[in-house]
């Protein structure tokens, strides 16, 4: 009796095959087998109709045949057949492909987090069937992502002629968010101020304050992961005029100086919870100085080799044997860190928390012990992930806190100081900021002026987002979701609508324009808080609670159609005006010989870098020049000019 185990990636079959032993096959689809066919209006593959969606699916590729054939063959080879694709929509939609595909009547579906013997077993003791809700909501996104994508590039993009090749709903949404940030920083306008602080003789520094109690927050050492990046610390209250300044400078000369106030008091502050996809990639990129991209690529090879579990997810949650496992090791190698009771984190409010947070899968693993059978950027991300998850049972740390305030005639002075009493959690994932211990100073104490000083300063504007802060910015607004981040900041690169510029994303002249101009006759598809609700529709089908067909016709109907329409005729009256930013054009524009085979007007060429352009640019019947908008791709073989193939 043989049995056919199914998964998507190639790189599991030697790991699996040693698991499962003699009497299964083990067989890799290599991901997707079939896309909705760029078929029918505008190429969509699938048509809204009355109360049904009806989809056409083709093979991805000519590749795909093969991988069937050879699948084919196995299914015949076995008695019962297995479906182990990823534990998430797109894997359950995957393995639902599979099913059609190789006529399989009543396949079992197993999934697991992490590829070990105990976990695989136990998944294949306790098969179930493919989730029909997860396979609605995987093909709810994939129509709702083409209907956007596709209607939305052909009919306003590509009228742009500038270059742009593509809109989506994610994609738009993130370049929005850049481009925002990139106006702020733009109409920013600085302005000047003064930083005071005094030097006393006891031998500590104070920075201004106009009252006893400021309402200047304090610089908190949160163990969350918003602190991916250092944020600055307002030492002194912003004095913004130079009369002022000289006013408490002479204060704090003319004045004698004593203590009014001295707080001393210990916290104990939480560990952070073990990583999720958002996290890891905001730490990666921050500690490691890891692309998202490159993040989910280690990652994914860690997880396949067996060291970490799946590496998409948006939960904090860890297993109660991962719990108990951890706690022993922190018995035998770290007593005084071992807590009253194992820790429990929140996730956040819209996580979907369908399986463990990402961590390693034998906590006795050491990175070190791992040098040998791992690349060094397998290496360094692996001790990232099991330092965050020890880390996430440890004891909390402890912090002595002072805050003494003096005065001097009408201006008080503050100063701040902690001492890390216990290091708890920090000994694996230190997030605090160093020591600084002040001196004991009683309350009342007259204090010796040693120095008085002023720095004039500017207020800088807000930076731009680096990838990793984007990540953070991406699962904060509800836009995509874990496993459409690193993707989608992907493509926004490729399409050349931002670029790197000293670590951070800056939108060129091109993404500005085009979103501009989305802004313009789209305003609501961009916003976050739109694309946030469809995110939260699309989970909302995947529970069962919402038809994904009744759902992507109404939304149609109602909303994307109409605003569509409009915006189509909002374009002559956008083209004819000057461009919505004065951004200068890539390159000029030039009118060929080549005749338009639809309306016999002049075609024009237009120059494009996108790496699936080979020819550098491509021929459109120019809607400036009254054209049709008819666009034509070069054939490199033959060296003529085609129509896109869903318009041969």
């Amino acid at each position: 009796m043989v049995k056919l185990l199914l998964i998507e990636s190639p790189g599991k079959l030697k790991k699996l095959s040693q698991i499962l032993g003699s009497g299964w096959i083990v067989k890799a689809s290599l991901g997707h087998i079939r896309e909705l066919a760029n078929d029918g209006e505008d190429a969509l593959g699938f048509e809204l109709d009355g109360e049904c969606i009806y989809c056409r699916y083709q093979l991805r590729s000519s590749r795909t045949q093969a991988i069937l054939k050879e699948l084919r063959q196995a299914v015949k080879q076995a008695t019962e057949v297995y479906i182990a694709t990823d534990p998430d929509r797109e894997g359950e939609t995957i393995g639902w492909h599979l099913q059609q595909e190789l006529r399989l009547k009543q396949p079992y579906r197993v999934t697991y987090t992490e590829i070990t013997p105990d976990a695989v077993r136990a998944a294949i003791a306790c098969p179930k069937t493919l989730d029909l809700n997860l396979i609605a909501a995987g093909r709810a996104r994939d129509c709702l992502d083409k209907l956007v994508g596709y209607k939305g590039s052909k009919h306003l993009v590509w009228a742009l002629n500038n270059g742009a090749k593509s809109m989506g709903r994610v994609q738009s949404s993130t370049l929005h968010l850049l481009c925002q940030r990139e106006q702020e920083i733009r109409d920013f306008v600085p302005q000047d101020y003064w930083s005071i602080w005094v030097v006393y003789s006891e031998g500590f520094k104070a920075f201004y304050r106009s009252s006893l109690n400021p309402t200047t927050a304090e610089k908190a050492d949160t163990p969350d992961d918003a602190k991916t990046e250092p944020e600055p610390y307002v030492e002194s209250e912003r004095v913004t005029s130079a009369q002022e300044q000289e006013r408490l400078v002479a204060i704090a000369k003319t004045y004698p100086h004593k203590s009014v106030q001295v707080e001393q008091k210990t916290i104990h502050q939480s560990p952070p919870p073990a990583f999720t996809t958002s996290s890891l990639q905001q730490s990666a990129g921050v500690k490691l100085r890891f692309s998202p991209e490159l993040t989910m690529k280690v990652a994914q090879s860690l997880y396949e080799k067996g060291y970490i579990t799946y590496m998409r997810t948006d939960s904090v949650a860890l297993s109660e044997l991962f719990c108990g496992t951890v706690r022993q090791y922190l018995e035998q190698h770290d007593p005084d860190n071992v807590p009253d009771q194992v820790a429990r984190h929140r996730s956040q409010k819209n996580s979907q928390e369908a399986h463990e947070a990402i961590r390693p899968t034998q906590v006795q693993q050491l990175a070190e012990s791992l040098s040998n059978q791992l690349s060094a950027d397998e290496v360094r991300l692996y001790e990232l992930i099991w330092n965050r998850a020890v880390a996430s049972q440890c004891r909390p740390a402890q912090l002595a806190k002072t805050r003494i305030v003096t005065q001097s005639g009408s201006a008080f002075w503050e100063a701040r100081g902690q001492v890390l009493v216990f290091p708890g959690y920090t000994v694996y994932w230190n997030n605090i900021s160093s020591d600084h211990q002040l001196p004991a100073i009683k309350s009342g104490q007259n204090l010796i002026l040693q120095e008085v000083g002023a720095e004039q300063k500017q207020t800088q504007p807000p930076p731009r987002y680096s990838e990793p802060k984007l990540v953070q910015w991406m699962e904060k607004k509800g836009i995509g979701r874990p496993s459409t981040y690193s993707p989608t900041i992907k493509t926004l690169k490729e399409r050349e609508y931002v670029q790197l510029f000293k670590s951070k994303l800056q939108p060129t002249p091109l993404g500005l324009e085009l979103d501009a101009f989305l802004e313009k006759v789209l305003p609501d598809l961009i916003t976050a808080e739109f694309t946030a609700k469809m995110e939260q529709d699309l989970d909302a089908i995947a529970t069962g609670k919402l038809n994904w067909e009744r759902y992507l016709i109404d939304w149609n109907r109602e909303y994307f159609a109409p605003a569509l329409k409009q915006a189509i005729a909002k374009l002559s009256q956008f083209q004819s005006s000057s461009p919505v930013r004065s951004i200068p054009k890539l390159k000029t524009h030039e009118v060929t010989e080549i005749k338009c085979p639809q309306c016999d007007k002049f075609m024009v060429k237009v120059p494009s870098k996108s790496p699936k352009v080979k020819a550098g640019h491509f021929l459109s019947c120019d809607s400036h020049q009254n054209g049709c908008g008819v666009v034509m791709f070069k054939n490199e073989k033959t060296g003529s000019y085609q129509l896109p193939y869903s318009q041969r």
